[in-house]
C-alpha cells in the first residue's frame, strides 16, 4: 500500500456523530472502535470514540476519535481540510452540507485566481475550504 496523507480530527465527546455526518456526505466505509472495546468497559468513556475511519468511494480518507481525559481538545485551530477538484457538482454537494448548520467565512464563489472557492466551519468547529478547479 502506498503511504497517504490523512486528516485526523479529536472531538469532545461527539466524534460518533461527527463521523456520521461526514459519513452521511462523502459515503463509504465508516469503521469505529470506542474505548470500551479496548479495555475501558464500565469508565465514563467506554462508549466514546477511540479510533474512527472513513474511506469514501472518491479516495478520501478521514480519521478521528474523541480526546481521552487529561488530552487538550483544540477543535479547528491547528488544521482546514481542504477538498479540491474540477468536479463542481460533487464539491458544491460537499460544500451544501458541510456548510449547513455551521458557519461560512468566505462565499463558495469565483475568486481572483479564477476557481469558485469557499471556507466555512462545520457544525462540529472543524474548518474546511473548497476549491473547484475552473477548466
Amino acid at each position: 500500500m502506498a503511504s497517504r496523507l490523512n486528516p485526523y480530527i479529536s472531538f469532545a465527546g461527539n466524534a460518533r456523530q461527527a463521523m456520521e455526518f461526514y459519513h452521511e456526505i462523502f459515503g463509504g466505509d465508516l469503521r469505529t472502535n470506542t474505548y470500551g472495546e479496548y479495555g475501558e468497559q464500565g469508565s465514563a468513556i467506554a462508549d466514546n470514540i477511540m479510533h474512527a475511519m472513513l474511506e469514501t468511494p472518491g479516495g478520501f480518507a478521514l480519521m478521528g476519535s474523541d480526546a481521552p481525559p487529561g488530552m487538550e481538545h483544540r477543535p479547528g485551530n491547528d488544521i482546514a481540510i481542504s477538498l479540491s477538484g474540477d468536479d463542481a457538482d460533487e464539491l458544491r454537494g460537499y460544500w451544501s452540507r458541510l456548510s449547513e448548520g455551521g458557519t461560512v467565512s468566505v462565499p463558495l464563489e469565483k475568486q481572483m485566481w479564477g476557481d469558485e472557492f469557499g471556507a466555512c466551519t462545520d457544525r462540529f468547529g472543524i474548518d474546511w475550504m473548497v476549491n473547484i478547479a475552473q477548466t
